[in-house]
């Protein structure tokens, strides 16, 4: 049957049963809702295509939908159909929750089993990663517990134990889901991979080495080129496009920092935009390695290696544990060299790279490159040919998504340290400082602060919207935040639809 007539259809349909029509319609509305299956949303861009309109004036006591109180974590909200997950982190206790999308209530928690927890940061959480959903497999990572999948009412499907990885600061990339595919990107001092495994089984179907790259955070995304899809991870010195199917490099383009953190993004253009920042690779601030002579002139018990003790006065004396690959407490000559070249070789840069490349790309696809004001964590944020990104201290930076310009750069009210991304809705933008305080933006080209608040609890999860709804974590608290006017139905699909 053709489009125009399953259109007139309809219409007889509708002219035939009346009322009752439109209930259905109304219904098939409801079950439609939008959904945030992943860290930022569709594609990690951070965008929400709903048309219905967001808050503004948000506090703790006001248009506040819903409040729950929940265990410590870093991992951001995910949200499909009725349903809200979150991983959390107490004490020994590794946990995903499931709560109602409508009022916040728990419907389950399921405890991941481990044999021993990894390090962290200092400022790290041991849930991190964000959970990726499809409404029909849940999958949660908790860095050296491994993977771990349940089926949308929480029963465990499979899982895959992991590590413990060589990394003192933790696992801090989340996995992504395209069709049957999990996709994990892991890069730790040593034994860095990209692995692609069934949804339904846990099945491993490729694995690609990836040992030349040192510790990242970056979360994978899909970019669509001829047809094709391409997994994009942006890690220690180049970024790659990896075949979804077989796992395969595709293409490359190098010149980029030591470590990632940000996410890559695809506009509207289907342009990737990747930024990618590591201290120590500033023009400015950039620290320049030793030599290996002159490291290993301080050999001074003459066995070949460096012990801790045996480090000369530089800045990398307080860096022996990254210098210090497989953690063994001495530093060879290959592991220097290989962590010393990404000090010496990296650089700070955020890139818009043209699709369809094959090979080193770096000088036939760059469109353009920008040096200045880059964040260390929070990704980028594309909406209407702007480019917002937004670094420790409050500065707020807009470019020109067509040529790399500045277009407006200013501190804003929020000026504390930034690690959760800007995520954009119904002409706004929302970003979120560590201590807690929340700016929203308007989205024009000068933009304009609108409102800022302090929440009660620090902020290092990227929030979530759907359908008019704002969700965001701070502290062990999970606020859903939304305008008055709002139906059941921009709360995902409520009781009556389940």
């Amino acid at each position: 049957m053709g489009q125009q007539q399953m259109r007139r259809s309809w219409m007889c349909l509708i002219a035939d049963c009346g009322g009752w029509c439109l209930l259905l319609l109304g219904t098939v509305s409801l079950v439609s809702a939008e959904d945030w299956p992943q860290f930022r949303g569709a594609r990690s861009a951070g965008v929400s295509r709903s048309s219905r309109p967001l808050p503004i004036e948000i506090s703790p006591e006001s248009l506040v939908v819903w409040k729950a109180t929940i265990a410590p974590g870093h991992s951001s909200p995910v949200l499909f159909k009725d349903r809200v997950f979150l991983t959390t982190a107490s004490g020994d206790k590794l946990s995903t929750i499931a709560l109602d999308r409508a009022t916040g209530i728990v419907v389950w928690e399921a405890e991941a089993p481990h044999e021993t927890l990894e390090k962290i940061h200092q400022t790290g959480s041991r849930a991190q990663s964000s959970p990726v959903t499809d409404g029909e497999v849940v999958v949660s990572f908790f860095g050296s517990s491994g993977l771990f999948a349940y089926d949308f009412n929480g029963q465990p499907l499979w899982s895959k134990s992991m590590g413990p990885f060589k990394n003192d600061f933790g696992a801090g990339s989340s996995p992504i889901m395209e069709g049957d595919l999990v996709i994990l990107v892991q890069d730790h001092d040593v034994d860095s991979f990209i692995a692609a495994y069934h949804k339904r089984t846990g099945q491993e179907i490729w694995r690609m080495d990836r040992s030349e790259f040192t510790r990242n955070y970056a979360t994978p995304t899909i970019w669509e080129v001829d047809g094709k899809k391409q997994i994009v991870v942006s890690a220690t010195l180049r970024i790659i496009g990896y075949d979804l199917e077989s796992g395969k490099e595709v293409w490359t383009v190098s010149g980029v920092s030591r470590i990632v953190n940000m996410s890559p993004i695809v506009g509207p253009d289907n342009v990737l935009y990747a930024a990618c920042f590591s201290p120590g690779n500033d023009g400015e601030s950039r620290v320049t390695p030793l030599t290996v002579d002159e490291l290993f002139a301080a050999d001074a018990d003459k066995n070949g290696t460096i012990e801790e003790g045996e480090f000369p006065d530089h800045p990398f004396k307080g860096r022996f544990t990254q210098l210090d690959r497989n953690k063994d407490g001495h530093i060879s000559k290959d592991e220097y060299q290989s962590v010393a070249r990404t000090h010496s070789d990296g650089k700070n840069v955020f890139l818009a790279i043209a699709p369809g490349g094959q090979g080193d790309i770096t000088k036939t696809h760059v469109r353009w490159e920008q040096t200045k004001q880059l964040p260390y964590c929070p990704s980028p944020l594309y909406y209407d040919g702007r480019l917002y990104m937004v670094k420790d201290g409050g500065i707020l930076s807009v470019l020109d998504a067509a040529n790399g310009k500045v277009l407006k750069h200013a501190r804003l009210k929020a000026t504390g340290n930034y690690y959760a991304s800007p995520i954009t809705g119904d002409g706004k933008i929302y970003l979120i400082s560590q201590n807690g305080e929340m700016t929203v933006l308007a989205a024009k080209p000068g933009w304009e602060e609108l409102h800022t608040v302090k929440l009660d609890g620090d902020g290092h999860a990227t929030p979530a919207i759907a359908d008019g709804r704002l969700y965001v974590r701070v502290g062990d608290r999970l606020y859903c935040f939304g305008l008055p006017n709002q139906t059941a139905a921009s709360a995902g699909r409520t009781s009556a639809s389940r």
